[in-house]
């Protein structure tokens, strides 16, 4: 039962963290260049 309910709790970390990271994509950041492309090498682009 235990092993379920930490299941549960890590899918769910997991999928805010994905939630959170499509979002920052869609708003045009960036993890690599942290979202400050105007200084960016080019990368980004």
């Amino acid at each position: 039962m235990g092993t379920v309910i930490v299941g549960i709790i890590l899918a769910s970390i997991v999928g805010f963290i994905i939630k959170n990271m499509i979002k920052d994509k869609k708003a045009g950041k960036s993890i690599q260049c942290g979202g400050d492309c105007k200084n960016c090498s080019g990368h980004c682009h």
